[in-house]
């Protein structure tokens, strides 16, 4: 290695080092999906991120969706999509799909990336009746079918995993009281359980750099009362509206800090939570 780059990575570790520091024994959520779920280089990158920071010491867990691999099982079935409002119509074929692909295909593929990067990752999705309790969604509106909202959480099963040198890596599925399983929006689940764990961190990663402003400009950071005249003045409109609701709620229910990072780019989980400047825009109360 040559004496510049040598210096490079000696600038970057001692960067990093005052946040390995600060987070270690955290609790960190990173809410996984979009680009960064469908590129090969990003999901090798994201794979040794979470690997990373593990290592030094950050209790990390893993929420992700699925919905370009559910949609791609559900039209080998000739079952169509149905979203209203953001959220899929989950009728008692769709949910069977859904189960299984998040299970069998997304949830595997996300757990041993990581772990062939050297950690120790774990599944948690459709057999884990006893871990994430839901209700049925309720909508004045539309009957969302199979779809569910989170009213409990297993909190000393993630933490006895963590304590245990695994990272939980979670499909947004629950159990009623029947045993019948649903459906969940991830971004809800990712801040659901934060909340539950009282997370350091919250990080969704999103297919945009982050809240924009009218000149399509990135926020780095932002507090409720900016938030709420951004939806106002309708400037948060979209797949980013239910992000930033997510993030609220979150933040209301004892979560420190929440971060929307742009999942397009290589390694952007370290990059948020280990530089001065990070990459994504910052929501605090």
């Amino acid at each position: 290695m040559d004496k510049n780059k040598a210096e490079q990575v000696i600038k970057i570790l001692t960067e990093a080092l005052p946040f390995i520091q600060r987070f270690s024994k955290k609790i960190c959520i990173v809410k996984y999906g979009g680009a960064a779920m469908a590129k090969d280089n990003l999901k090798y990158s994201f794979a040794t991120d979470i690997a990373l920071m593990k290592q030094v010491g950050i209790n990390v867990i893993v929420v992700h969706g699925g919905g370009p691999q559910i949609d791609k099982e559900l039209s080998k079935v000739n079952i169509k999509r149905n979203f209203v409002d953001g959220i899929r119509v989950t009728n008692e074929e769709t949910i069977e799909v859904v189960s299984e692909t998040l299970n069998n295909i997304v949830n595997k593929e996300i757990v041993d990336l990581i772990n062939s990067n050297g950690a120790n990752a774990i599944g948690i999705a459709k057999n884990d009746k006893s871990y994430i309790e839901v209700k049925k969604y309720s909508s004045s509106k539309t009957d969302y079918g199979y779809v569910g909202e989170i009213i409990n959480i297993d909190t000393n099963y993630l933490y006895e995993l963590m304590n245990s040198n695994y990272i939980p890596v979670i499909a947004p599925l629950g159990y009623d009281q029947n045993n019948n399983v649903y459906n969940i929006n991830a971004d809800s689940a990712a801040s659901s359980i934060a909340s539950h764990l009282s997370a350091e961190k919250l990080i969704f990663l999103t297919d945009q750099q982050g809240v924009l402003n009218e000149k399509e400009e990135l926020i780095s950071s932002l507090d409720f009362n900016e938030i709420n005249k951004l939806i106002d003045k309708g400037t948060i409109t979209g797949g980013m509206l239910p992000k930033i609701k997510a993030c609220l709620d979150a933040i209301e229910k004892n979560v420190k800090t929440a971060h929307i990072v742009d999942g397009r780019i290589q390694h952007s989980v370290l990059l948020e939570i280990f530089t001065n400047e990070g990459i994504g825009t910052l929501v605090k109360k």
